[in-house]
Parts: C-alpha cells; structure tokens; sequence
C-alpha cells in the first residue's frame, strides 16, 4: 500500500469541518481499554461537557458510536414501534430521510411539508397532529444542512405537547454553531454529529433523552429493533454498573473530549458570535458576486451557507476549480437543488474570517470579477462588528 497523504484542503462544505491540531493530536495517544478507570472517568468529563452544550440535565446524554446518521436512526428506533402515528417536518434531505426512517420501523408518518428553504410552521404541525389518533412523535430539523434553512423549535415543542407527542429535534449541523437549548425549548430528544460545528472528524452522535423520553422507552410493548443502538443496554455502560456492550472507539472519545474542550476554552457565547459574524461578512461578500441566500429571510444559518447561482453557471466546473486550483471544498446542491446552489460550510474551525476572505478571493477569480469589492463588503461587517 501507498502512504497515506492526503492533499491540504480548506473545507468549506456541508461537512466534515476543518479539525484543530489539538483535536488529531488527542486521535495519536496511546490506547487504553475501554473498561479502564481513566477512559470511563473520561467519559464522564464528555457527558458533562455536552449537557453543557446541549442546554440540558438529562442524565441520558451520550455519544453513539456511529455518525449522525445513527443517532438519527437510534433516537427513532428506541422510541417508535409498529403503527406509531409520527408526525414529520419534511423541508429538505434530512426530514426526508427522518420520514424513511420511521416508517422502515413501523412507524405511520404523517408528512408536514414546506418549500426547500423554508421553515416548518407550527400551525401546519397542529393541523397533521389533530389528524392523528394518538400521536408518538413531532420530528423536525433545527438546521437542515440541504437548504441552509433554521428551524425555530420552540412553537412546534409546544404543539407537540398539547398532543401528548414527543419533541426530537436534528441538532447535527446547528449543535456548537449556534444556540440548541433543549430544555428551553421543550425538545425531549435529540442527536447531532461531531464532523459539524464540534470539528471533530465523523464517527460519534452526542444524542440526548429526557426523562420523558426515557419513561416512554422503558414503557414499550416490544423490543427495540436495533440491538446496537438499544439504549436500554447502552445506557448500563454509562451508568455505574459499566457492563459491557460494545467496544467504544477510544480514540474518537479522546478527540471529542479535545473538541469540546476547545469549545469550552472559547465559551458558547463567543463561539456563536464568531459563527454570525463570518456568516454576515460571507453573504455580504457573495451578495457583490451576485449569488444571493436560498434560504427565507430570517432563517438563515449561520453555519451553512447556501446561495443561489446564476443562470447558465456550470457550477460543477467552478467546484471542480475551487477544489483542485485553490485547495478549497464547497457543496453542491442536492435533491430539487441540484445544480441551483452551492453548500458553504463555516462551521467550527472552519469559521474563520481568513477562510471566509481566501474563498471570497477564489471565488472572485472564478467568476471574473475584480476581488476588491467582495472583500470590501466583507470587511465593512468585520469592521462594524469588532
């Protein structure tokens, strides 16, 4: 076999992130056990340290060994069973994929969709709740990484509630770019991944499950279908039994215990400002190349970008530059997206105002405009928000 070296890039798209050299440095520690003393106090440090970044004190507050996607899949497998009316925010990828999901496990999902770019209104989630018998489940995506679109949670919590369903919220690109807040916002269940906004590479879910959550768990007619992802066996090796259930992926609990404690060493406060700050100089700058946001005003992330191209732009071509010319990863648009925008990732470590300036800069001689003016129009928000 060759080497391993893979080129230098800037990632700039939908994920994974740009990960701190303090991050790869913990991967090339020296193993222990997974049983030993030292990795499961440990892991209790990481548990803490995302109850903290999750806003809650739900003692289930875990990382799934497996990417986001799994945590998706463990939240919705430990909580449905055969014929459990679900009700799901379908407005891009990730609700689309939540309504597969559900329904592979038995689930009835009642849809609730919206444009691509925009939000799911808590009115229309009202009306597919009082459709149903006796609903299980309201699902949405907090920032749907397709259409860069921000969901607000609070109202559809509520309505949720009113119905006697469970809140779960997809936190995989919003957890550590900007403010979550489980228990303020009434979610009962969530997941994210660490190759967002944590800048961690790909490999773990933090999920989190309140009592509630727990108590309609314990309280189910049939086993879960997933074995791996049973959190009635999962959480023994987090309580103080420690049994054991798998092997956990000792050098992916090192880097997140890094990640987060960078993040705790920048504080949310300041990490979420930065997160906005790039957000605005970015659009500010790609506003003065003519790509203008996708997603509706109001709601637009901070941590993923997505604009709209021009007509007859092959983007693929400009991507394919940006990549192998300027060292540089951006995304394309997926589903009826496709070939309409570009994914522009600051999350994390990738958030950065000389990131947000050498894209600006490559984009400019991409697009055959002088690099003055998109670097202006940034710099004028640095200047007014320092």
């Amino acid at each position: 076999m060759n080497c391993i070296a893979p080129p230098s890039r800037l990632l700039l798209g939908p994920g994974p992130s740009m990960v701190h050299p303090r991050v790869l440095a913990a991967m090339s520690t020296p193993l222990v056990g997974h049983l030993d003393p030292y990795f499961l106090g440990l892991l209790d440090d990481v548990q803490d340290s995302l109850r903290a970044l999750f806003g809650t004190g739900n003692a289930m507050t875990i990382p799934i060994s497996g990417t986001g996607s799994a945590g998706m899949e463990a939240c919705f497998a430990n909580l449905i069973e055969d014929g459990d009316e679900v009700v799901i925010g379908r407005n891009g990828v990730f609700g689309t994929r939540m309504c597969e999901v559900a329904s592979r496990l038995g689930a009835k999902v009642v849809a609730v969709d919206a444009e691509w770019g925009e939000v799911i209104e808590d009115g229309d989630v009202a009306k597919a709740l009082a459709s149903c018998g006796k609903p299980k489940l309201v699902a949405v995506v907090h920032a749907e990484t397709s259409t860069g679109a921000w969901q607000p949670l609070a109202g559809i919590s509520g309505v949720a509630h009113d119905a006697g369903a469970l809140m779960l919220a997809d936190t995989v690109t919003s957890l550590a770019g900007c403010p979550v807040d489980v228990d303020a916002n009434g979610i009962d269940v969530a997941y994210s991944g660490t190759q967002k906004c944590l800048s961690c590479p790909p490999g773990l879910s933090p999920v989190t499950f309140n009592e509630r959550a727990m108590e309609a768990l314990d309280s189910r007619r049939s086993k879960v279908r997933s074995w791996y992802l049973d959190l009635s066996l999962i959480a023994n090796y987090f309580g103080s039994d420690r049994v054991y259930h798998h092997t956990a992926p000792v050098s992916m609990i090192y880097a997140l215990a890094e990640a987060l404690r960078l993040i705790e060493e920048e504080g949310l406060t300041a990490r979420f400002a930065r997160h906005e700050r790039n957000h605005r100089a970015l659009m500010a700058g790609l506003s003065r190349l003519g790509l203008e946001p996708a997603a509706r005003e109001g709601h637009r992330l901070w941590m993923l970008n997505s604009v709209k191209l021009p007509e007859g732009l092959d983007e693929a071509v400009i991507r394919r530059r940006l990549l192998f010319d300027h060292g540089i990863e951006i995304g394309p648009g997926l589903g009826p997206l496709a070939g309409k925008v570009w994914r522009i990732g600051l999350m994390g470590e990738s958030s950065r105002e000389t990131n947000v300036r050498r894209l600006l800069l490559a984009l400019s001689a991409e697009l055959d405009a002088g690099p003055s003016a998109a670097l202006d129009a940034a710099d004028q928000v640095y200047a007014q928000s320092h």
